[in-house]
């Protein structure tokens, strides 16, 4: 019995140690657990704007190039005005564990708050489109760097544009977007500017959210208040839009100049048919993808975050393609 005993021993071990040869020889190794990519979370504004569509897609298109390099979510809010939903977007992409936020924010200062607990979770956050409002940020004591057009310069070349077909004194009114917006005050310094160095007479300056069917009731007032109006400067394309129908509503399309600002579709069609004078193009596809790659230099290399300035160009009849 002792004997057997022996011998079952000694088959063992050499079953052990064959096994361990094939180990050394390469033969059987550990699987390598392939490192995690990093996660990119895209907040953007209205999905129902067409500017903000256009993003997404530019953005979905460069993960689909890029699969390699990370992983993208992508959402927005419904309404313009709908910060606190925003601000749960961004919670919930904490939530998911992403590497970086990229935000086009609905309000300038609502949403450095949530911004700046991501920050301070490690989360890298690039700030596009609407820049957040830098007395806000300094009160905190952080940097968030902005990639995105200088909105100020884009307006006031379409309003320089827009001057050269009026005579000094005409009447003109702008439509704002939402008031606590930093690129819809910019956009608005630069209308003001354009007009101002031309000598137009602004007869009026009213809000319309960003929103098509409030710029085409807020225009359909204006034309009825202001008979002579010679033309409109609207902070963006669905708001310009809506001034359009209610043009063409008062039999009036054609007697006012309408100018916008993002260059979507419906607007650069608008543009080639004449009913829209000019509008701006910030390339809002590019606008997300410059956003993305600051996001992924930070993480991949650590440096210190910069500010980007991305580019406008005028679309009018002259340069529409």
């Amino acid at each position: 019995m002792k004997k057997i005993f022996v011998t079952y021993v000694l088959m063992i071990t050499v079953l052990l140690v064959s096994a361990c040869g094939k180990q050394d020889n390469g033969a059987v190794q550990p699987e390598t657990k392939a490192p995690e990519k990093p996660r990119i979370a895209l907040v953007m504004k209205s999905l129902a704007n067409e500017f903000f569509l256009t993003m997404e897609e530019g953005a979905k298109a460069h993960q689909a190039a890029h699969a390699e390099r990370y992983e993208l979510f992508a959402d927005g809010i419904k309404d313009e005005l709908d910060v606190n939903r925003q601000i749960q977007l961004v919670e919930q992409m904490l939530s998911r564990r992403v590497n970086a936020i990229v935000i086009a924010p609905a309000d300038s200062k609502a949403l450095v708050q949530v911004c700046q607990r991501a920050m301070e979770a490690g989360v890298v956050v690039i700030n596009i489109d609407n820049k957040f409002d830098a007395d806000v940020l300094a009160e905190r004591g952080i940097h968030i760097p902005f990639v995105g057009p200088d909105n100020r310069k884009g307006a006031r070349m379409a309003g320089e544009y827009l001057a050269k077909k009026l005579q000094p004194g005409d009447p003109v009114a702008i439509i704002e977007g939402v008031p606590s917006a930093y690129n819809g005050i910019q956009r608005l310094q630069g209308f003001r500017e354009a007009m101002d160095a031309a000598g137009m007479n602004i007869v009026a300056s009213q809000v319309g959210d960003w929103e098509m069917a409030k710029a085409n009731q807020v225009v359909s007032a204006l034309i009825t208040e202001q008979p002579g109006l010679k033309a409109l400067l609207c902070a963006n394309d669905s708001m310009a839009l809506g001034a359009v129908a209610a043009l063409r509503s008062a039999g009036k399309l054609g007697q006012i100049h309408v100018i916008g600002f993002d260059a979507i579709t419906a607007a650069v069609e608008m543009v080639r048919k004449g009913e829209l004078l000019a509008t701006v193009a910030q390339y809002a596809d590019q606008l997300a993808v410059y956003g993305i790659e600051a996001a992924l230099h930070l993480i991949e290399t650590g440096a210190a975050p910069e500010d980007k300035e991305t580019p406008v160009e005028l679309v009018s009849a002259e340069t529409v393609k």
